[in-house]
């Protein structure tokens, strides 16, 4: 079907149309005991509006089935970007990737009415409009807490390679677990590497990979081929330094303000060494 867009854990996601001919992405969900937990979570969230974070416009709750209408994001999802051959980002683009997700994060974990937990951040959850704008998408995990507390959680929740071994320890919901699987993505956007690279002889962690690169290692060699050595040296040691701090103790790890700081100030030292340039 040509308008069949992709399949998630709640279901298949297609492109629609509205009476305004607004193109949406449509997620059809069978329901069980699950599935109505899920939807619950998402439609008690879609009040909250942020340029970052995907819309969810409306939806349509039936006996045995519902349907969860979103704004399209013309340029898919950021692991199609990341992992397809075809497909070229620039150091920049990624820069304002990072940036785009950190804010909205921000916003979450920052929400008056109760920090918002999203627990499933990953290039999958990270869309991207006709303009490169990356909006986090999937909140069927997310989890309201009292700013600055935890919340303790049944199950452990999350994607294989993203979670924050601590809480995969302890099940302590709490902002520092976005911060780390953020930090995850944040070194998927320096190497195009997956969380494990099963390339070699020996899979590694793309975590540790990294770990083992600043002990002594050419750092250089880390960033993605793609790009081909065009980015600013310096806000690449910038950005993966942040990577590094946001999959440390829980206790060293930054807050997403810091996040958003660091990050605006690699994308200003590139807009410089840029603009040196021309």
């Amino acid at each position: 079907m040509s308008n069949f867009i992709g399949q998630g854990i709640a279901g298949k996601v297609y492109k629609g149309i509205l009476a305004d001919r607004q193109h949406v992405a449509i997620k059809h969900i069978i329901k069980d005991e699950q599935m109505e937990t899920f939807v619950r979570e998402v439609t008690s969230l879609s009040h909250i509006k942020h340029p970052n974070l995907v819309s969810l416009l409306g939806h349509y709750d039936g006996p045995n089935e519902c349907f969860l209408v979103y704004e399209l994001c013309y340029n898919g999802n950021l692991s199609e970007w990341l992992f397809g051959k075809s497909k070229y980002l620039s150091w920049r683009r990624r820069l304002e990737i990072a940036l785009d997700c950190a804010r909205g994060l921000l916003f979450l974990h920052s929400y008056p009415q109760g920090s918002i937990v999203h627990r499933d951040i990953k290039p999958a959850n990270i869309l991207l409009s006709a303009s490169f704008e990356a909006k986090l998408s999937d909140f069927g995990l997310s989890k309201i807490i009292s700013i600055g507390h935890s919340y303790a959680s049944s199950e452990v929740r999350g994607t294989f390679g993203y979670v924050d071994p601590e809480y995969q320890k302890n099940r302590h919901v709490n902002s520092y677990g976005d911060v780390y699987s953020f930090g995850i993505v944040l070194l998927q956007l320096l190497s195009g590497q997956r969380v494990i690279n099963l390339d070699l002889q020996n899979p590694m962690p793309l975590s540790k990979m990294a770990k083992n690169l600043t002990k002594g290692g050419n750092i250089k060699e880390f960033a993605d081929p793609k790009m081909q050595g065009k980015f600013s040296m310096e806000a690449f040691e910038l950005v993966l330094k942040l990577a590094l701090v946001s999959i440390g103790l829980k206790q060293q790890r930054p807050s997403m303000e810091q996040v958003v700081v660091k990050l605006e100030e690699a994308l200003d030292l590139s807009t410089r060494i840029e603009s040196d340039h021309l």
